[in-house]
């Protein structure tokens, strides 16, 4: 049995190779062991295995799975064979989720919907959940900025916050994404213009919440400094969102390397603001947390089965394309969530 790992190489090059696996003969007492009918890619962040220790000669690639259960272990309770699940697997893992057999500990997903959209939906919703319920602390009636709204992740942020109830700004990255925000329904209430210099995203912000500034901000980067790489250009300077954020705020980031200098920080003393930094793997690595990751999980797919998330989905692609759509992945040449069909 094959499935895909990647390496990094001597120059910060990343291959991707297909490898023969073996599946443990016998289960844990609490595993489940798991027939792949569809895996979704995301990138691999190579820093955060070395942070945490788990670095490997190979990594196994692709993490978010559905699929049919074909055995459990004596002590598992919740699931039988032929049940569908789908989860995401430990960043310990040895195996790919592009192998046709996985060891796991799941959740049952709900019927009528793909194997695809129930693995795409996995990740970007937890983060969505995570940003907006944990951290934020969402109600009805504020409102929200999200970052980079068309991105697979802002458009579940959006679904989820227009659930609850909250007003939604968004930025477009370009003017097919801006076309992609305004034919949302529910419709968001401003598609902010990053691409067009002469649209400001402050003014804007501002200008949509009579001065008094966004609720939450979600970002998908940051600049730090006034000089920053290309591949930002259409990232806010963080001096941007501690101007819009509002009284009592809270901006959940995704800029692991976020430095505030003491200005800064007495900005946010001074609008008793709060920030948040966005970590979804911390649910798949704490053991403390998996109860909570569980219940956050089934909400997920609740709201898939349901309509509510409609994630932003490739045509699914056959095994044989994975090494080549993990590469696009990877250098972040897609805009859209991939699956792999197996």
């Amino acid at each position: 049995m094959k499935g895909l790992y990647c390496k990094p190489g001597d120059q910060g090059d990343v291959k991707f190779v297909s490898q023969e696996t073996n599946v443990p003969t016998n289960i844990g007492d609490h595993q489940v062991k798991v027939q792949v009918k569809s895996c979704a890619l995301s990138p691999v962040d190579f820093k955060l295995y070395e942070d945490l220790k788990l670095e490997k000669e190979h990594v196994p690639v692709g993490r978010e799975i559905a699929g049919v259960v074909l055995q459990v272990g004596p002590k598992v309770a919740f699931f039988q064979p032929d049940d569908e699940v789908v989860g995401i697997l430990p960043l310990e893992a040895e195996q790919s989720g592009l192998c046709s057999v996985v060891i796991h500990y799941l959740l049952y997903f709900p019927y009528k919907v793909s194997w695809f959209e129930a693995a795409a939906v996995i990740k970007d919703g937890l983060r969505a959940y995570t940003a907006l319920h944990t951290l934020a602390r969402m109600a009805a009636g504020q409102t929200v900025l999200v970052l980079d709204g068309a991105g697979p992740f802002g458009v579940l942020a959006i679904q989820l916050a227009h659930y609850h109830g909250v007003k939604v700004l968004a930025t477009a990255l370009s003017p097919e994404d801006q076309k992609f925000l305004e034919e949302l329904r529910p419709s968001v209430a401003r598609v902010i213009r990053v691409w067009d210099s002469k649209e400001d995203l402050v003014d804007s912000c501002l200008e949509e919440t009579g001065g008094l500034g966004v609720d939450i901000i979600i970002d998908s980067g940051v600049k730090l400094f006034d000089e920053e790489p290309e591949a930002q250009r259409h990232c806010p300077h963080k001096h941007d969102l501690l101007t819009l954020l509002s009284v009592g705020g809270h901006w959940v980031t995704t800029e692991q390397h976020l430095q505030l200098d003491p200005p800064d920080s007495h900005i946010l003393f001074l609008k008793a603001a709060s920030l948040s930094f966005l970590n979804d793997e911390v649910w798949t690595t704490s053991r403390a947390k998996q109860g909570r990751y569980l219940h956050i999980l089934k909400d997920v797919m609740d709201k898939l089965c349901t309509g509510t998330f409609r994630p932003q989905l490739e045509d699914p692609v056959p095994l044989y394309e994975a090494t080549v759509s993990m590469e696009m992945v990877q250098s972040k040449q897609t805009r859209k969530r991939i699956a792999v069909k197996l």
